[in-house]
């Protein structure tokens, strides 16, 4: 903002308003509107030295949480618990308490398995308790599905080792051949067939992707057979056994972790 020339020449005796003012409780704000001095610099050196009124000091809003940040962190919390606990980011956890030691690690590879598990069980107990309301509020039977897709047989044959460990019957087991219609249908159904050892009867009706003259394809030749489709049949317990294989590995990997997260 512009001022007239000699606005601030009486600098003294503007001084000694302002710190007369400031003496008298007036905010900085307060004195800005009475003298007209709309220049925060020159504002600031009129009142340099006289400490502002009490009630202008406004406490820091965070100082508490930093306070009890920096208790909990003392008493071996990690980045993770101060932040659940406090409501804080993470950034600013990290801020107060970055000059304390970090805690030593306290759970042994047992306790924190044993707690990731307890932790799924529960889990899943509230979800269950969330189908079955599900399942009562809407006319249709939500399940969970198991179905592994893939052209490499290798894969495919290490997907059923992998079911035949968890003791999934291979009568439970329907297969769907996907493939493009260029291609010898008939020689990819029997070649699938073969690899897994089951008669056509448990193959659905193959799934024939159209050709497009436009696309330029790769996947072409003798050995070109598409993909297996393989479905479990009343697969919900078996998903969610692997929902919870899965939640146990990346548990036990955050575990693995925590020293570069602490």
């Amino acid at each position: 903002m512009a001022h007239s020339p000699g606005k601030y020449a009486d600098f003294e005796g503007l001084r000694e308003q302002a710190l007369a003012l400031r003496r008298a409780g007036y905010s900085l704000r307060q004195i800005r509107d009475e003298l007209k001095i709309y220049n925060n610099d020159i504002l600031n050196q009129l009142v340099k030295g006289e400490p502002p009124p009490e009630w202008t000091k406004r406490p820091r809003a965070k100082d508490d949480l930093r306070a009890r940040a920096r208790e909990l962190r003392l008493q071996g919390w990690t980045y993770d618990q101060i932040e659940a606990e406090l409501g804080c980011s993470r950034s600013s956890a990290s801020l107060w308490v970055r000059d304390l030691p970090r805690p030593e690690r306290r759970r042994t590879p047992e306790e924190a398995a044993s707690i990731a598990r307890k932790g799924w069980e529960e889990k899943l107990r509230i979800r269950d308790e969330e189908r079955q309301r599900t399942k009562e509020d809407k006319p249709y039977d939500r399940r969970e599905n198991v179905t592994f897709v893939n052209s490499d047989p290798g894969m495919i044959k290490v997907f059923l080792a992998w079911l035949d460990l968890l003791g999934v019957e291979r009568e439970r087991l329907r297969f769907t051949v996907m493939i493009h219609e260029t291609a010898d249908i008939g020689a990819a159904e029997r070649y699938w067939a073969d690899l897994v050892g089951a008669t056509l009867d448990s193959f659905n009706k193959t799934a024939v992707k159209k050709h497009n003259p436009k696309t330029v394809r790769k996947n072409t030749g003798d050995n070109y057979r598409g993909c297996l489709v393989i479905k479990v049949r009343k697969g919900a317990e078996l998903y969610r056994r692997i929902e919870g294989s899965w939640y146990g590995i990346v548990e036990a990997a955050r575990d693995a972790d925590q020293p570069s997260r602490t």
